[in-house]
């Protein structure tokens, strides 16, 4: 076996990289989020109800896009779809029209956007239905300012059998 500088430069710098991020992480809160967020995640998925519904297709808008008019808590939310969202988010706007009363006090909660890091609130809602696919007791996250409409995260699209998306549209499977 054969170590020389450079295998000695490269395990350093692999080392120092992974150190950083450590920090960062905690720094951001995120690492103790990320540890207790494990264990709790399979209790988590065994006490929630599965999808029902039947399969429906959301349509790509011109933008791109795909956008659906969701029913939440038995009001219409128009969201965009966003696979990359770990949770669904809801604008202020959204979450007031859908009747959640939220103080400054409940944006406990700071999630990190592209415009960097804001406030947010949790919140679980009772129903969300997409296309035909049902949802029940769906963790979301009400972000205080910055986000331009609401999006339809992962916290949703998680918990349907699957869903695949063409170029023409996204099709959801309860």
């Amino acid at each position: 076996m054969r170590f020389d500088l450079s295998s000695a430069a490269i395990v350093g710098m692999a080392v120092a990289s992974s150190l950083t991020a450590l920090w960062w992480m905690d720094q951001a809160g995120l690492r103790g989020e990320a540890q207790a967020a494990e264990a709790p995640a399979v209790a988590v998925a065994a006490a929630v109800a599965p999808a029902r519904g039947v399969a429906g297709q959301v349509l790509k808008a011109a933008d791109g896009h795909y956008w659906a008019e969701a029913m939440v808590d038995g009001r219409v939310v128009r969201v965009m779809v966003d696979t990359g969202a770990s949770m669904v988010a809801l604008t202020p706007a959204d979450a007031a029209r859908l009747g959640l009363k939220l103080t400054p006090a409940d944006f406990t909660a700071t999630v990190v956007t592209a415009s960097g890091p804001v406030a947010a609130a949790r919140v679980e809602l009772k129903t969300v239905a997409v296309a035909g696919a049902h949802v029940d007791r769906v963790e979301a996250l009400v972000v205080q300012q910055g986000l331009p409409h609401s999006l339809l995260g992962m916290s949703y699209l998680g918990r349907l059998s699957g869903f695949t998306a063409t170029p023409a549209a996204l099709t959801l499977r309860p």
